[in-house]
């Protein structure tokens, strides 16, 4: 399957009309036809069907359509990046992001791509994860940094790694000294958690369910660091991501049986295009991600 094949079926399913259709991609009406005999063959189904003098889209051909005009529109914008980026890069990119992304992966991305695009405005707002979708539905976000949010309904999400949740307690805490902790020996004791408005509270109580554990829910906050400034002062633990953690006198312990497990992603809406900043900070957040995954890993 070539470029040019589905540019031919894009303009037939969008004409209707082989001799309209030929006219918009300048060729032959019999060069249209033999090239879409030949997309047909290698797809092994047919996508249009002649109906009288009429040209009528099979229902195999409306299911490809979607995907077809999303390849033409990758590789159009990836030829305008490229010819874009080759000056400095201008304009505003809007970011949504989750608290978590908020203190280490975006400040760090951002001072680099600065560094290298001094002349883009970057605004960054901090939000939940449904916060960032919704925000990118009403066209006030370009694209966010965060956890799979429930409603992804004309969003794309772009998976970047998955991250293990971790226990954190005061240097004085039961727990302090241990090398892990299974979720069941969670039971009782005094803990602090984001609100169950979250997708996170969720999945933690989904752990705490498969592990028999009721822990004593003492207060609920939806921003890590006084989470984290609590457990500190306190004998309450608190599970945050692994990330998350900037406290010395915290400790971070894994957690087993089972073990938390989120995955963040790069959001987009759907449809929407990508300038050359947008594209240029995000592949440097990519980056950023990779690093940091890779020095996890050699830490194990």
């Amino acid at each position: 399957m070539e470029l040019r094949h589905l540019r031919y079926f894009v303009a037939l399913a969008e004409q209707l009309s082989f001799t309209q259709a030929a006219e918009k991609v300048h060729v032959t009406q019999s060069t249209l036809s033999h090239q879409i005999k030949q997309l047909e063959d290698e797809l092994s189904c047919k996508l249009f069907e002649r109906v009288g003098k009429r040209v009528i889209m099979t229902e195999r051909g409306e299911a490809f359509l979607e995907y077809a005009q999303r390849a033409l529109q990758e590789v159009e914008e990836g030829v305008k990046t490229l010819r874009d980026t080759s000056g400095e890069l201008g304009g505003e990119v809007r970011v949504g992001a989750t608290h978590t992304f908020n203190m280490r992966i975006l400040p760090q991305s951002l001072a680099l791509f600065l560094e290298r695009h001094p002349s883009v405005c970057v605004k960054v707002m901090e939000f939940s994860g449904d916060q960032v979708a919704a925000e990118l539905q009403a066209g006030r976000l370009d694209f966010g940094i965060t956890y799979r949010p429930e409603k992804i309904s004309g969003l794309l999400f772009e998976p970047l790694y998955n991250e293990e949740m971790r226990l954190v307690v005061g240097k004085s805490h039961l727990f302090a000294n241990r090398r892990f902790v299974r979720m069941a020996e969670l039971h009782g004791q005094r803990i602090v958690l984001v609100p169950p408005s979250y997708a996170t509270r969720a999945l933690l109580e989904d752990c705490f369910s498969m592990a028999n554990a009721q822990p004593i829910v003492v207060a609920e906050m939806n921003a890590i660091a006084p989470m984290l400034e609590f457990v500190n002062m306190s004998n309450a633990a608190a599970i945050v991501s692994e990330y998350a953690v900037g406290l010395d006198d915290a400790r971070v312990i894994p957690l087993q049986s089972p073990t938390p497990v989120r995955t963040p992603g790069l959001i987009w809406l759907r449809g929407h295009l990508r300038t050359p900043a947008m594209r240029t900070l995000a592949g440097i957040i990519r980056e950023r991600v990779s690093e940091l995954n890779l020095r996890r890993l050699r830490g194990k």
